[in-house]
C-alpha cells in the first residue's frame, strides 16, 4: 500500500542472489551503459538507450521488447498517424521510443511513456537522449491504481506492453489497468509480448483470455522468437468486438 492506501506492486530490484521460485532469472547482469539499436536496419537513425539497473530490473532491456519494437517498425510504420499511445512498463522506453524514432506519427500525437517512480528518471533521459521532448511525455503510472487524469483525457486507442509478464504479485496489477483502459477506450488495441519463464505466465495468460479478446499476431520472424518462448499479442475489449 502506498501513502493514500492504494495498492501497489514494487518492481523488483536484480539481485543474482536474491532469486525466488517465483521469479525467473533475469538477463545476463550489464553494467549502466549507453546503447545504439538500429532494430535490424529498421531505424534509418540509430536509437540511443541508456540502461540501468540501479533502480529495478525495467532499466535493463528485454527480448520481447526488442520483438514488440521491431513488429511496430515493420508492420505499423504507416498506420499511427492519428494514434493516442501509451506504454506500460516501459522501464528505460525502448519500445515507446523505437515507434517515436521510426513511425509516421502527426507532430501534434500524444505518446505517454509510462512506468513506476523509479524508471522515470531513466525515462526522461532516454527521452532527451533522443531528442524525442516535443512529441513523448514520461508519466509515472502504477498498474492498479486510478489511472492518472493525463491518461483519462488522453483516452490512448493504442497501447504498447512488452516485458510485462515477469512479477506473479503484479498480474492481477496489470489486468485491472489494462480494463480501466479498454473502459476509457473500447476501441483500443493492446500490442502485447512477453517471454514465458514459468507455468504461472501462461495462468496470466489464461485469465487476459477470459477478460479480453487475445489473439496471436502475425510477424515474419515468430518462427525465431518463438522458440524463445516469446509470445506476441494483440488485446481487444470483448465488447467492442461484440458490437461489430
Amino acid at each position: 500500500m502506498d501513502s493514500n492506501g492504494l495498492k501497489t506492486s514494487p518492481s523488483p530490484e536484480f539481485s543474482p542472489l536474491a532469486l525466488a521460485d517465483d521469479l525467473a532469472p533475469l538477463p545476463e547482469y550489464k553494467a549502466a551503459q549507453t546503447s545504439s539499436f538500429d532494430m535490424s536496419g529498421l531505424l534509418s537513425s540509430p536509437l540511443r538507450l541508456h540502461e540501468d539497473l540501479s533502480s529495478g530490473c525495467g532499466g535493463q532491456t528485454w527480448p520481447a521488447g526488442m520483438v514488440l519494437a521491431k513488429h511496430m517498425l515493420r508492420y505499423h510504420r504507416c498506420d499511427l498517424r492519428d494514434a493516442r499511445i501509451l506504454e506500460l512498463g516501459a522501464g528505460g522506453g525502448l519500445v515507446g521510443l523505437a515507434v517515436a524514432s521510426g513511425c509516421q506519427l502527426q507532430n501534434q500525437s500524444t505518446f505517454l511513456l509510462t512506468d513506476q517512480e523509479e524508471m522515470f528518471s531513466l525515462m526522461k533521459y532516454n527521452i532527451a537522449l533522443n531528442n524525442l521532448q516535443d512529441r513523448i511525455k514520461p508519466m509515472i503510472l502504477n498498474w492498479g491504481e486510478p489511472l492518472p487524469q493525463d491518461v483519462v483525457d488522453m483516452k490512448p486507442n493504442v497501447i504498447l506492453a512488452a516485458d510485462c509478464v515477469y512479477f506473479e504479485p503484479a498480474f492481477p496489477l496489470l489486468l485491472d489497468t489494462l480494463s480501466a483502459l479498454f473502459a476509457l477506450n473500447a476501441d483500443a488495441v493492446v500490442y502485447f509480448c512477453f517471454k514465458k519463464r514459468r507455468r504461472a505466465d501462461m495462468r496470466f495468460l489464461s485469465k487476459a483470455q477470459k477478460m479480453f479478446r487475445v489473439d496471436q499476431v502475425f510477424d515474419e520472424d515468430r518462427p525465431v522468437f518463438s522458440r524463445e518462448s516469446l509470445f506476441l499479442f494483440t488485446f481487444r475489449s470483448k465488447k467492442a468486438t461484440q458490437l461489430q
